[in-house]
């Protein structure tokens, strides 16, 4: 198995040094594949000269531009036109009534590729200094900023691969207290990264998938974190196992047949709700899904095999110094899973499980309140938490010019009926001025300026009212788009998204629990939980990202995204908690007992693994995105939330509430009453002769692996 692994690792590692450069983000590319402005952007594309740069040379000092800076402005400005082939004629400069700032807009054009655009960019940059003393020259625009973010996206993988290492690895030392054992799973780790990159190479050469810089960013999260939670759950049981068999084999086998069927469900549900963004219409969220699912899969490969074969070849030496001993004498399962902590817990749960779920759900429901606060719809000038110099520049034209939009929309319709579009652009509400582009292909370009700023309500009212004068024009087929229309496709994409993917997820999620568990309440059970989750992680949210951390909005991606990774991610505990539950169950315990006996079995590796994942979510918030801190922070602290209160407290006390009718209509619930949870726990049960708080601990050979982990 090691050596199909190396020669796995020897055929990938080619092609996954390779997604890097296949991986495009292209405004395009986070733009819905049906939307009016994504049209508008694949038409620009055709015209004579390819893509076009658009940009804003600004000029500003404060107290008043000098006759030096308007004579240095111009020689800056010409030396530019020079350089360049400009789109809609030569440049333009107006000045601000504050005699403050000047500002030119310019689109270089005849720049198809990508690589040239930010060459021209950089290049333009270079052509701007050596302005006089005081003077601030910026070069801004959508050109400039697309710029921005490409050299963002470009820091962002080694960082984060870098970062998110370093974070499993100090958790797994601090878990295991080995010198040698961490290195085995994050080695393992490594491998299933290697391999997944290689297939979502082969993926996007094969069915032209789109994979942005985000899409890779999150996989990498997802296989250390996810991959980190089964090498977890397998090692504590490979460990509870070794107590109990000499050989690392047998060991190893039983702890596969323990903890597998558990594995096995966790991986699916995630890989099922990442698919399920298949049927988004946003290209970077539809490309997200098989990417995800791509890196789960990986993950869950890598550690039902190689991660086995490893350990079993290392044998027990590679636990040092706390070696577990083989112990001939001993034929039932070992204690180790039990823990003070959650023995406490437990005992707790026991006593008032009535008033903990009630406390527990009125918390949840007080900290989903907080998204009332979220912050609006993120404008695309703000999605850094850097400022980089494209925004300074379009910060310091918002101040400047107050009453007109700099950021043009771009109109594109048929040749022959341009000049009738023309007229009923100007006669639109909001329109400032309308300026002709390029002409080619029988597509003419028109630059329509809004009198209200760029992405604020004024301005999406004049979109939506130039869409629907425009489109009363037969024959003309326009199409609007530029910076802000497509802000405005987003947000309404992702509200349909929403309310597409969001249902297909619960559903999928619940068939692979119903199928897991034979039951349907307890699926239920734990889908309404991780939901709550999600919403308390919203709220908390809604009361950091304004008021702390001074962020400008919400990125529209994170409704959806969060919802997604928090259920189907968050779901895996619940999984690990109600399926050890019904093995005891299956062994003649009743429900109140298996459900604290399966808390106290499992709590401190669930813990662990709950730990892991939400740390490598974080890591996310390092990123100068706000996308990523945002994303980062919502579904770690859902993670959290899941982890410690929910399958801890919350779905403990209601399995001890509900007794046998969780498992409604499955074979554990059609048992004898008296026999499948009819009595309170810590009561002498048939066959023992202690309650439950001090009976022995009986688990049959398939159930979840416990906790050896502390």
């Amino acid at each position: 198995m090691i050596g199909l692994w190396v020669v796995i690792l020897l055929l990938a590692l080619p092609f996954s040094g390779r997604l890097s450069g296949a991986t495009s983000d292209d405004s395009i590319n986070y733009l819905p594949s049906g939307a009016d402005s994504t049209r508008a952007e694949e038409l620009l594309k055709e015209l004579p000269g390819g893509g076009t740069v658009d940009l804003l040379l600004v000029h500003h000092r404060e107290g008043g531009l000098t006759a030096a800076d308007r004579a240095a402005a111009r020689e800056q400005v010409a030396d530019v036109a020079g350089e360049y082939r400009l789109s809609g004629g030569g440049p333009r400069t107006v000045p601000s009534e504050d005699g403050e700032t000047l500002m030119t807009p310019m689109a270089l054009a005849g720049l198809p590729e990508k690589d040239a655009q930010t060459e021209a960019v950089h290049e333009v940059r270079d052509r701007l200094s050596g302005a006089p003393e005081g003077l601030t020259v910026r070069v801004g625009g959508p050109g400039a900023l697309a710029t921005d973010m490409d050299e963002v996206f470009e820091s962002v993988d080694g960082t984060l691969m870098l970062g998110t290492a370093s974070v499993v690895a100090v958790l797994l030392i601090l878990t295991y207290r080995s010198p040698f054992l961490w290195l085995v799973p994050l080695t393992v780790v490594g491998f299933a990264t290697v391999a997944a990159m290689a297939v979502v190479y082969g993926l996007v050469q094969l069915f032209d998938l789109t994979v942005t810089t985000m899409s890779t960013s999150l996989m990498t999260v997802l296989i250390f974190g996810a991959g980190t939670d089964y090498a977890l759950l397998l090692v504590a049981r490979y460990r509870e196992e070794l107590l109990r068999h000499r050989r690392p084999f047998t060991a190893m086998l039983s702890a596969l047949r323990g903890c597998g069927p558990a594995v096995l469900a966790s991986s699916g549900t995630v890989a099922a709700g990442l698919l399920c963004l298949l049927a988004a219409d946003l290209n970077s969220s539809s490309g997200l899904g098989p990417v995800g699912a791509v890196g789960v899969v990986c993950a869950l490969a890598a550690m039902i095999s190689l991660l086995p074969a490893i350990l079993v070849l290392l044998g027990r030496r590679v636990f040092w110094p706390l070696v577990p001993v083989w112990d001939p004498e001993r034929t039932d399962a070992p204690r180790g899973g039990r823990r003070p902590l959650f023995d406490r817990v437990g005992r707790t749960v026991a006593r008032r499980p009535l008033a903990i779920l009630l406390t527990g759900t009125a918390l949840l429901g007080s900290l989903a309140f907080g998204a009332l606060n979220l912050p609006g719809d993120l404008r695309q000038e703000d999605t850094f938490t850097d400022t980089p110099e494209s925004v300074s520049a379009m910060e310091t034209v918002e101040r400047s010019f107050p009453e007109s939009s700099s950021q043009p929309l771009t109109v594109l319709a048929r040749t022959d009926h341009v000049a009738e579009v023309t007229r009923a652009a100007r006669a639109t509400d909001g329109v400032a001025s309308v300026q002709r582009g390029r002409d080619g292909g029988g597509w003419s370009e028109l630059s329509v300026f809004a009198r209200d700023k760029p992405e604020s309500a004024g301005e999406k009212e004049t979109i939506r009212a130039l869409r629907t004068e425009l489109s009363t024009i037969e024959g003309a087929d326009p199409a609007v788009g530029g910076p802000s229309a497509q802000q405005l496709d987003l947000e309404r994409t992702n509200a349909d998204d929403r309310r597409t993917v969001i249902p297909l997820v619960l559903a999928a999620v619940l068939v692979i629990l119903i199928a897991l568990l034979r039951s349907v309440v307890a699926p239920v059970l734990l889908v309404v939980a991780v939901v709550a989750s999600w919403g308390a992680a919203m709220g908390l949210g809604g009361l950091v990202f304004g008021p702390v951390l001074g962020f400008a909005g919400l990125d529209a991606n994170i409704p959806l995204l969060s919802f997604v990774f928090l259920v189907a991610l968050g779901v895996d505990y619940g999984i690990f908690l109600m399926h050890r539950m019904r093995e005891n169950g299956l062994s003649g315990s009743p429900v109140p007992e298996s459900t604290l006996d399966a808390l106290r079995t499992t709590g401190g590796v669930i813990t662990s693994a709950g730990v892991v994942l939400a740390a490598t979510f974080c890591v996310l918030m390092t990123m100068p995105m706000v996308l990523m801190v945002e994303m980062g922070f919502v579904v770690a602290v859902g993670v959290l939330l899941d982890t410690f209160l929910v399958r801890t407290y919350l779905v403990t006390s209601a399995g001890v509430l509900l007794r046998r009718w969780i498992w409604w209509p499955g074979r554990l619930f059609r048992r004898d009453p008296g026999t499948s949870g009819g009595r309170p726990p810590g009561t002498p049960t048939p066959g023992h002769g202690k309650a439950v708080d001090e009976r022995p601990v009986r688990e049959p050979a398939a159930t979840v692996g416990a906790d050896s982990a502390g």
